[in-house]
């Protein structure tokens, strides 16, 4: 199909996941800059949308090069809202951009349309071939997703209460990224109890993660465990003769020996 021009297909399904799931958290954080929170929290979520709208920008230009026809890729292939969908806000408030964020909805279609039928069955059987890239890759995509709306959550609880130590966007990122790495310093910490909720799950979201890095890190140190000799299989053993072979060998053996004894009597009778 012309809308398919250098589809993500043409992608590895590692980079069509990323891209997929990268959409999905885009506009989760869409609805989340709709409802009512305080400044810091959507700060804190414009920054990270300007993040994806940068990430989607070098995806917009990656599509656009491998096209074969730039031009069917752009208004068949549906690049243009491609384009829309990953424009900054540049410090405008949502309310004048968020409609543009409505375009990523085509990009989520397409790779969700791409990732299905046969393609689905081609990412299965890649996943189950290379299942350890797999897990790291899908281990570092999680710990991304936790730290984006774990931070998030934390900031909309602590920045409006009295004495609260996360008040910033900045202060709720480097709690969660030390809270997740299981390091915990001590110098920020939730006061309320949502943020403590939210501190739990990071912690166990952390410890699952960590578990899984450090698994792969052992392993690829060690490297795989050498498979077990086999024991060497032995020799089928020769059929046993049958009588009539025997009595052929007695035989032979016989006259062999009536040979060998005429052979020293004729000696003795010439001495």
């Amino acid at each position: 199909m012309a809308q398919e021009t250098a589809s993500p297909r043409q992608r590895s399904n590692a980079y069509n996941i990323f891209i997929l799931v990268l959409t999905v958290i885009s506009l989760a954080i869409m609805v989340a800059m709709l409802l009512p929170i305080n400044d810091a929290t959507l700060t804190l979520l414009q920054f990270y949308d300007n993040l994806v709208c940068v990430i989607f920008l070098i995806d917009f230009f990656i599509n656009l090069r491998a096209a074969p026809k730039k031009s069917e890729y752009f208004i068949k292939g549906r690049g243009w809202l491609d384009l829309i969908g990953s424009i900054p806000s540049l410090g405008l408030t949502f309310k004048y951009t968020g409609i543009l964020r409505l375009a990523r909805l085509s990009r989520f279609a397409r790779i969700s349309r791409l990732m299905r039928g046969s393609g689905k069955k081609e990412m299965v059987a890649d996943v189950l071939k290379n299942r350890g890239q797999y897990t790291l890759f899908i281990t570092i995509l999680l710990a991304i997703i936790v730290l984006t709306f774990a931070s998030a959550l934390v900031l909309g609880f602590e920045a409006g209460a009295p004495d609260a130590k996360i008040t910033t966007g900045q202060d709720a990122l480097w709690y969660a990224i030390v809270t997740i790495t299981t390091v915990g310093y001590g110098d920020y910490y939730p006061i309320t109890p949502g943020g403590r909720l939210t501190a739990i799950f990071i912690m166990f979201a952390g410890v699952g993660i960590i578990g899984v890095l450090a698994s792969l890190m052992s392993s690829l140190l060690i490297g795989a465990a050498p498979a077990p000799e086999e024991p060497p299989v032995p020799a089928p053993a020769a059929p046993a003769p049958t009588i009539e072979q025997e009595l052929s060998a007695v035989k032979t053996e016989l006259a062999a020996l009536r040979q060998l004894v005429e052979k020293i009597a004729v000696q003795s009778e010439k001495k």
